[in-house]
């Protein structure tokens, strides 16, 4: 069994790419599995880590303000489809899988005659999974009313892969918290702005220090991202004893663990993990995002009472006071980690896997 998975840019979409490639070897040990890429790209370093074979592509995305970038747009994509048809007539896959991210379009593409699979993480389509997916032949969702945006004959319901990592979060442990250099007695705010992070998120700690610093009862751990560290790492709120900054966490599943309520963005595969996680959580959907899909993301959650949703231009004024606020709501916190518990879908790698080998079958 050959199979080519192309997806990246972002963790969105490369943990999914690798949870699918992983669900599909525990069934079929010998299959061959390369990856495709964008050059340049975060995938072309985590993949490899992962343990499979990865061919990069000279593409990125169309700007949508008008830049100097966009003149190279035409070559790099007649590059890559060329370059693309190129690696699918050398390794003759089997089937070809598309989790987003700018490979994917070029490379799915390119596929013809062979059974392509798209896995759409969001609740709100791209425009590029849209198009593929008229020649697809499975169509992957995470969100139910898909059907506005592809063929209903071709969607399955499987959820978004995640992690092994976090299928199952270890009990509160003291280690945990010494780890973080955090109280064990005191409630527990988990902060995550992604691997790069988020400025909105970042800018709200700051703006609330006279908070932080009045309810010390409270604890934070801050993930400001790489791009924000220096600028972060000497802010006033950063210095206080109830706060930890860090600018990524290695230990994501301990994080979880110890949260009491968890403060993130609203990106498809972030929502799927924190589902899984089932703590009380605070969404601020970034608004720089293609069709604004991180707040109809967040809506699908808090429609179903499952998480609180600020808007990103009133975070700065509203975040801390409203985690607080939800803190010391017992009944509210308690309902808002059950509800969204019952969301997560911790089988849908091999849920995915599994549609594949039966599409493979037909």
């Amino acid at each position: 069994m050959k199979v080519i998975i192309s997806g990246g840019g972002t963790g969105g979409h490369i943990f999914p790419a690798i949870a699918i490639a992983d669900a599909i070897k525990q069934q079929r040990a010998d299959a061959d599995i390369l990856f495709v890429g964008a050059e340049g790209k975060m995938e072309m370093e985590r993949v490899p880590k992962a343990g499979y074979p990865i061919k990069g592509l000279w593409i990125s995305g169309f700007h949508r303000q008008l830049t100097l970038r966009n003149l190279l747009f035409p070559f790099k994509l007649i590059h890559s489809l060329w370059n693309a048809r190129r690696i699918i007539k050398s390794f003759k896959p089997d089937v070809v899988i598309g989790t987003g991210g700018y490979a994917s379009g070029p490379t799915l593409r390119m596929a013809q005659g062979i059974k392509t699979v798209v896995q759409e993480q969001n609740s709100y389509a791209g425009v590029t999974n849209k198009l593929l997916a008229e020649k697809a032949d499975l169509i992957c969702v995470a969100y139910d009313k898909m059907e506005s945006f592809f063929p209903k004959e071709k969607i399955v319901i499987t959820g978004n892969p995640i992690r092994d990592i976090l299928v199952n979060i270890p009990n509160k442990n003291e280690e945990f918290y010494k780890y973080f250099n955090l109280d064990k007695n005191k409630k527990t705010v988990l902060l995550i702005g992604g691997s790069l992070g988020a400025r909105t998120l970042n800018d709200s700690m700051a703006a609330a220090h006279d908070t932080i610093k009045k309810n010390n009862d409270i604890q934070y751990l801050w993930q400001c991202g790489k791009i924000y560290h220096e600028e972060f790492k000497d802010n006033p709120t950063a210095q206080l004893d109830n706060v930890h900054l860090t600018m990524f966490i290695n230990k994501m599943d301990w994080a979880y663990s110890i949260a009491d309520i968890i403060i993130s963005r609203a990106g498809a595969i972030s929502i799927s993990e924190l589902c899984m996680i089932g703590k009380p959580t605070i969404l601020v959907p970034s608004p720089n995002v293609a069709e604004d899909h991180q707040t109809k993301n967040a809506m699908a959650l808090v429609e179903k009472e499952a998480a609180i949703m600020i808007k990103d231009t009133n975070a700065k004024k509203t975040l801390i006071l409203e985690t607080i606020k939800t803190l010391e709501n017992h009944s509210l916190s308690n309902m808002l980690g059950r509800n969204i518990k019952q969301l997560a879908k911790p089988n849908a790698a091999k849920h995915i896997a599994d549609e594949i080998f039966k599409l493979l079958n037909k």
